[in-house]
């Protein structure tokens, strides 16, 4: 269940609806009449798929389901954005209207999403009201801090969607990893040329990450290696930041030794300039240059050749020929599993919010349809957890 409070920061309700879809989240909305005059309530309504509610005494949705129904209906409340006066509000358990009288009348997991000028957010009665709020297991979930809509510099900022959707999921764990180290790399590297320009690929990242969120949250703890990318990181991820293929490999081979399993799925450079350029170079002062280029270190083979070896998953984006590429890199790495994926579909693969997957190892094959990366990570965690337990049950029989 997601709440809206009257606010700014609603437009960004907006995102957070589709982003909980895009987790397999079915998501109603409930509004305060503050709420409906800064998005309507015919935007959550498309967004959700459901009849958004409004009302504390609607006929209709009395005859229907009532308000006691509607709050057992969920699984958890988040209220995002929560303004200071809705947070006075819940504090002194006021019902008086849809939204404050289903925060009493529910008992899942509630979570606030606090947003407001950075003042109202220093003031000591709202930090009261949200201390009492906390020794009630409210979860508290920011404010952020950066420019507001007021024009001022602070704290008060709702989260992002996606940091919200990271939270709320820890919710949720499966508890299928619980106990379970795993290391994914994710994102692109940048091999440097000169001071200014470097060589690179589209790899946004999201893959990799939606992936080090699923982990998370099947209860593994999870050591996320990226390359250069605009994604915050993860809520309680180890996040290690490089750029090169090079520290790509330093970083992996140093955890490597440490974890059960590790998903490959970064997009290293598989090569480099031979010769970096101290000094920018200039086109106006010579002919057109010849880049030498040598190969980078091979990450997964390395990982996958260690002697106390992680489960290894590794990745294939292919443009032609995706079973027979993945299924040669599958036996040339010696990997337990490979995830392929093409990159020339449509809404799919580099820089897209979905993909599409076909899992291969040694003795069959799944394909895991096109989803939202989230989802689909998800998916490949809980068939990765199947597979990986009945590797170690054989192991320890």
């Amino acid at each position: 269940m997601l709440g809206v409070t009257g606010g700014i920061a609603a437009y960004k309700s907006a995102d957070l609806v589709r982003r909980l879809k895009d987790t397999g989240a079915e998501v109603r909305v409930v509004m305060t009449a503050a709420a409906t005059r800064f998005v309507t309530p015919l935007t959550f309504q498309a967004l959700s798929g459901n009849r958004v509610h409004t009302q504390l005494l609607d006929s209709e949705s009395e005859a229907g389901m009532s308000h006691i129904d509607l709050a057992r209906w969920a699984d958890a409340l988040l209220i995002a954005p929560a303004s200071a006066n809705f947070l006075a509000r819940l504090t002194y358990g006021l019902a008086d209207d849809l939204l404050s009288t289903l925060a009493l009348a529910t008992d899942v997991p509630i979570a606030v999403a606090p947003a407001m000028n950075q003042q109202m957010w220093a003031n000591p009665a709202t930090q009261h009201n949200v201390q009492t709020l906390r020794q009630r297991d409210v979860l508290i979930y920011g404010p952020g801090q950066g420019s507001q809509a007021c024009g001022e510099e602070g704290m008060g900022r709702m989260l992002e969607p996606i940091q919200l959707v990271e939270q709320l999921s820890s919710l949720f764990e499966t508890g299928s990893m619980q106990g379970v180290k795993i290391l994914v790399n994710a994102g692109p590297t940048y091999e440097d040329i000169d001071p200014v320009r470097f060589i690179g690929n589209r790899s946004s990242g999201k893959m990799g990450y939606a992936i080090a969120m699923a982990a998370k949250e099947a209860g593994a703890e999870v050591t996320l290696i990226s390359g250069p990318t605009s994604l915050p990181p993860p809520e309680k991820v180890e996040c290690i930041n490089v750029r090169s293929a090079r520290q790509m490999y330093d970083a992996v081979i140093s955890q490597a030794g440490g974890c059960d399993i590790f998903i490959a799925a970064a997009a290293v450079a598989d090569f480099r300039p031979k010769h970096y350029e101290s000094q920018k170079i200039k086109k106006q002062s010579s002919p057109l240059k010849t880049i030498e280029l040598e190969q980078t270190d091979d990450i997964l083979t390395a990982v996958s050749g260690l002697k106390k070896r992680p489960f290894c998953v590794g990745f294939a984006a292919e443009s032609d020929h995706l079973d027979r590429y993945a299924q040669d890199k599958l036996k040339s790495k010696k990997l337990d599993m490979i995830a392929a994926n093409w990159i020339n579909k449509k809404n799919s693969g580099f820089e897209s919010d979905h993909n599409a997957l076909t899992l291969y190892w040694q003795t069959g094959q799944l394909d895991l349809p096109h989803a939202p990366k989230l989802q689909l990570a998800q998916n490949l965690i809980s068939f990765i957890a199947e597979k990986y337990h009945a590797q170690h049950r054989v192991k320890n029989s």
